[in-house]
């Protein structure tokens, strides 16, 4: 599958103005990255670290906080990764969060079909 870009907003999760960059869609990728610089501008903080694998195979551990995501007027909370400089990358978990899945053929983001099953 090619890969894409799409514009999303990007801030603090509890208040603020958003900034709008333009990231790749990687469904490879279990959480969104941004920079860590741009994150800390907006007062983002780090509340854990993880080991993540990376997609050339190193291994790295990297802080993880939460920011507030706007895709198309809908906007969450989401976990967030602080990269390095120039990656913009949106993950899986914030396309599940939002209920969206990928269409590769017109390199855009479409709703899912959610389910529920009772026990």
């Amino acid at each position: 599958m090619g890969t894409f870009n799409v514009n999303i907003g990007v801030g603090h999760s509890d208040n603020g103005s958003l900034t709008e960059v333009s990231a790749t869609v990687d469904t490879g990728s279990t959480y969104t990255m941004l920079p860590s610089s741009l994150l800390t501008q907006m007062n983002v903080e780090e509340r854990d670290k993880r080991e993540l694998t990376l997609a050339d195979g190193s291994e790295v551990s990297l802080g993880i906080g939460q920011a507030r995501i706007a895709i198309d007027g809908m906007e969450w909370n989401c976990p967030i990764i602080f990269g390095p400089e120039g990656q913009y990358l949106l993950g899986a978990t914030t396309l599940e969060i939002f209920g969206l899945m990928v269409d590769p053929v017109d390199e855009r983001l479409i709703p899912r079909v959610l389910r529920a099953r009772p026990f």
